[in-house]
């Protein structure tokens, strides 16, 4: 089994699989989400490099191991992502992404075209019309944002993750936690849901559908937070996407079926992107 190497550039901290010999394979970048760190990619890194593939997946600016880079909003996000791949000189990159991973790398893919080999969308969106779910709309709220993360302490954040997810132990708690231990980090996710306007969106009305690149929708099914009519919604959008649906995954559909998440994206890449 590959192992996984924890390397920097660009300011950004990243966990990587390499391949025992290089392929000429399309790498892959895998983008977290919220509350997540590099570490829920883990199992499809360590697949995708056994298969063959270089895979990488960043800790997204002020999350886990990277240091915070104000403001922490989607616009700043999205060129971060831009200055990650420069910075390690990849030309083109099957995108893998999920929750705000997806709000993040599908705008840098629509901005970056020419840079897209793949997608595997999981738990997320990019509708313009999308409606926020109740934690993000308070995270949302000033002075109840504020008072929200505030207030939250370690082991209630494990036990509140555990709750929705049989996958997040005490161990992928602790470093999910890193985001939530300073007041930089608590200020940094304030910024970014408050900077997720979903109307900004519309400018890139068709956007995806143009990138004609092959795409694996993967979706844990008992999602409360991204609930599965978005990977419908997607597939209306992407006809020709291949669709997964993991009947007993949630939202951290990674943390749930982390062993067929990393099956199923293996074998779609090695069928799909040379």
């Amino acid at each position: 089994m590959a192992q996984l190497e924890q390397r920097h550039a660009a300011g950004i901290a990243y966990r990587e699989a390499v391949p025992d010999r290089d392929r000429g394979l399309a790498p892959a970048i895998c983008l977290h989400g919220f509350p997540e760190t590099s570490y829920m990619w883990r199992s499809v890194l360590r697949a995708l490099a056994d298969a063959g593939r270089r895979a990488i997946a960043p800790d997204l600016p002020g999350f886990g191991d990277s240091p915070p880079d104000p403001p922490s909003t989607w616009e700043r996000h999205t060129d971060a992502v831009e200055r990650f791949r420069s910075e390690l000189g990849l030309e083109r990159v099957a995108l893998l992404v999920h929750d705000w991973g997806g709000l993040i790398g599908l705008r840098w893919a629509c901005e970056h075209p020419e840079t897209v080999e793949a997608l595997v969308l999981s738990n997320t969106g990019f509708f313009a019309d999308g409606k926020w779910h109740g934690m993000a709309r308070a995270l949302r709220t000033p002075g109840e944002g504020e008072q929200l993360v505030a207030g939250m302490n370690r082991e209630g954040f494990a036990q509140m993750l555990g709750a929705v997810s049989p996958g997040i132990d005490a161990t992928v708690a602790a470093e999910y936690w890193k985001t939530f231990e300073t007041e930089e980090g608590q200020r940094g996710i304030l910024e970014l849901y408050r900077s997720g306007d979903f109307a900004k969106l519309e400018a890139y009305d068709g956007q995806l559908a143009a990138l004609r690149v092959p795409t694996l929708i993967l979706w844990g099914e008992n999602d409360v937070f991204a609930p599965v009519a978005g990977a419908y919604r997607f597939k209306r959008e992407l006809p020709n996407a291949k669709v997964v649906l993991l009947k007993d995954a949630g939202h951290f559909v990674y943390a749930d079926e982390p062993q067929r998440c990393a099956a199923e994206i293996a074998e779609f890449l090695g069928e799909s992107v040379a």
